[in-house]
């Protein structure tokens, strides 16, 4: 089963580039920081069975109580154990092996395996909808998966198969199991990898069985899972358990109707992602020949509506998703205000996250370009602005516009650390996102979804392929091929068009047979066998401008070039007094770009220089106020022309500053 967790190590990145650069500030220092984090907060500890302050600290209301540190340690395991392939760090090593022996020191008896229940003696089960016990099982089924294939042991992954069979007997059909699911999704698409590297039955069953059950509105006693467990706990109708206003209306947890009844993207956002790649995995072990399921085109049409929904009404330009900051997710379509002085605007870094790990997935369904330049898109913009150039703080939210209230700024490590280790992780197992691959008997194919520069080496029964890529992207479209196959093989490549390069490119050698189907440029064997090394220019890399949707009553402009978004600092535009918001920019300024370097670091990247017009708002009026509003309109005016610098969207805050961005300037 080709999950890129599985297969990144078949792919080695060599020479300088973007990705590799942040591979290895991750790898050398920000699993060393995030260690340092877990070990000061507690959370390195929590196995131990030790109760710690912070368990009785109720001043964090309305954040929740720490139910989900398991999920932090976890997610670090995971990432650490994909680091540790490539590089080798005693400390973290050490730590790895100190931490699953606590947990394998935690366990019940039963099998039962969560700190926060052990610890507090609070009952199992009986809130899975806030209380994460599913969540943790699931990020710790993940760790458990990375560390077997490192170590090569089952110190880890022994003792959660004992924990899944556990669950498995507490959820499902039966007449004398809960007929819930997980209140945050995440379970589902780590049993179906364990399924996937094990074969373990019980771990498919029980997540087939968490999403075909969702939304159920007669799931239990006649009612909604949720419903019949508050009720059941004895909970007040007239007292919420924490600031979320919408608890009770479940479309927070996607659990509103049933996924194949729903017709948009809702709720939380790391929820909806991680419940969706889990479904997108179902339907994979069906495409791949692993496991066959019969709704298998039912549930992909619930996918493609809801994938569409996202992307065409509810994704910002840089990839972020949610506009929400109440429910840290979806507002209604088209609601994308910039900041939350204008409303809103949250896209968490794990949201982004999920989207790219969601359209892995399906992008092995449905071979479309349009999944992978999301992908792209998320991945140099969304996701990496959340990791400072240093790999030691981090962003868990990812505003467009800065205001007074909320600065572009970092931290060091937040309440809720979800994303410092998420990052760690996805770029940990980065090389398995860049491309898929496989075949049979003399058959071969690679499906180039991502260009940097690295080689991937797999086997189709005795033959050994590579496929070797060089590009200086996201800076420059030209990317250099050397294949390497046994004679009389078989191999078709196919390459990603962006459609931001609207169709320009250059092939060399050419061929004219060469054709597109759904944004990929395929490569047949006939091609292949004539030239090993083969090279393509992907044009789009000039800077180009971009708007919202009009329906977002967003009235403006973005600069973008290549895959990646833009933005105004106060530290290039010093001038700045009021977070951009009155800055404004027209369609047809000549934009100019120049190679920059910050000194400190050495980062390269490619600056963006314009023009631009500061608004000028008189509300000077000689009528009376406090009438009616709009009854004296100001005079607005742009009254000062101004040089502006634009730096990619992901450098932002790295610089110190005054904590002035925006990303979307007024159109004139």
């Amino acid at each position: 089963m080709s999950h890129p967790q599985s297969l990144f190590t078949q792919t080695q990145f060599y020479g300088p580039s973007l990705l590799q650069a942040r591979r290895l500030t991750i790898a050398r220092t920000t699993v060393r920081a995030q260690l340092q984090k877990l070990r000061d907060t507690g959370r390195y500890e929590c196995f131990s069975l030790r109760r710690q302050p912070v368990y009785d600290d109720r001043s964090r209301w309305p954040c929740p109580a720490p139910v989900y540190w398991d999920s932090d340690v976890a997610k670090w395991i995971e990432g650490a154990c994909y680091l540790l392939a490539e590089e080798y760090d005693p400390e973290v090593d050490a730590a790895v092996r100190e931490i699953v022996g606590m947990i394998r020191g935690a366990q019940a008896e039963d099998g039962y395996l969560n700190s926060w229940f052990l610890v507090t003696g609070e009952e199992r089960w009986g809130n899975v909808r806030d209380l994460h016990e599913l969540y943790c099982a699931g990020h710790l089924v993940e760790a458990a998966l990375a560390h077997s294939k490192y170590y090569k042991n089952d110190l880890l992954i022994e003792p959660i198969e004992k924990y899944v069979k556990l669950i498995s007997t507490v959820f499902g059909p039966g007449p004398d199991q809960k007929h819930g699911y997980p209140g945050h999704p995440e379970t589902e698409l780590a049993l179906l990898r364990l399924y996937a590297a094990t074969g373990n039955k019980e771990a498919y069953d029980l997540a087939k069985y968490f999403i075909e059950e969702r939304g159920n509105p007669t799931g239990q006693e006649g009612l909604p899972y949720y419903d019949w467990e508050q009720i059941r706990r004895g909970d007040s109708p007239w007292k919420r358990p924490d600031s979320y206003q919408m608890h009770t209306s479940h479309w927070y947890n996607q659990a509103h109707a049933p996924i194949l009844e729903q017709k948009s993207v809702e709720g939380h956002a790391v929820r909806a992602m991680y419940l969706y790649t889990g479904v997108a995995d179902l339907l994979c072990l069906d495409e791949l020949g692993v496991k066959s399921y019969s709704q298998k085109s039912e549930y992909f049409g619930a996918l493609s509506r809801l994938w569409n929904n996202m992307v065409d009404k509810k994704m910002y330009l840089t990839g972020g998703i949610g506009s929400m900051w109440q429910w840290e997710g979806f507002g209604i379509d088209y609601f994308l205000p910039q900041g939350s002085d204008e409303g809103g605007c949250y896209n968490e870094t794990c949201a982004s996250i999920g989207v790219i790990m969601l359209a892995e997935r399906l992008l092995h369904l449905d071979l479309n370009s349009k999944y992978a330049d999301i992908m792209e898109l998320c991945l140099y913009n969304a996701v990496m602005t959340g990791l400072s150039l240093e790999g030691t703080a981090f962003t868990y939210v990812n505003q467009l516009a800065s205001s007074e209230v909320d600065r572009n700024r970092r931290e060091d490590w937040f309440d809720t650390s979800c994303c410092p280790p998420n990052v760690m992780r996805l770029f940990g197992s980065l090389g398995g996102y860049l491309w898929d691959y496989g075949g049979t008997g003399r058959d071969a194919h690679v499906n180039v979804h991502l260009y940097t520069t690295a080689k991937v080496t797999f086997q189709i029964e005795d033959r050994q392929i590579s496929l070797e890529q060089k590009s200086n992207w996201p800076w420059e479209g030209n990317i250099l091929f050397q294949l390497e196959a046994p004679a009389a093989t078989n191999v078709t490549i196919r390459l990603r068009i962006p459609s931001w390069a609207q169709g320009r490119f250059t092939l060399t050698p050419s061929h004219r047979q060469a054709k597109i189907e759904k944004g990929y440029l395929e490569l047949p064997p006939a091609y292949t066998s004539s030239n090993s090394a083969f090279s393509i220019q992907i044009d789009g890399f000039k800077p180009r401008f971009a708007s919202p949707h009009p329906y977002t009553n967003q009235n403006t402009l973005t600069l973008a070039r290549g895959p990646l978004i833009y933005c105004v600092e106060d530290v290039d535009n010093a001038w700045e007094q009021d977070h951009f918001r009155n800055v404004g920019i027209k369609s047809d300024s000549p934009v100019s770009e120049s190679d920059e370097e910050l000194d400190q670091i050495g980062e390269r990247y490619v600056a963006l220089q314009s023009v631009g017009w500061i608004r000028k708002i008189d509300d000077r009026t000689e009528s009376e106020p406090g009438i009616l509003p709009g009854s004296s309109l100001p005079q607005t005016v742009m009254a000062e022309k101004k040089e502006l610098t634009f730096i990619p969207y992901y450098l932002r805050a790295n610089r110190g500053g005054r904590g002035h961005m925006r990303v979307g300037l007024l159109r004139l």
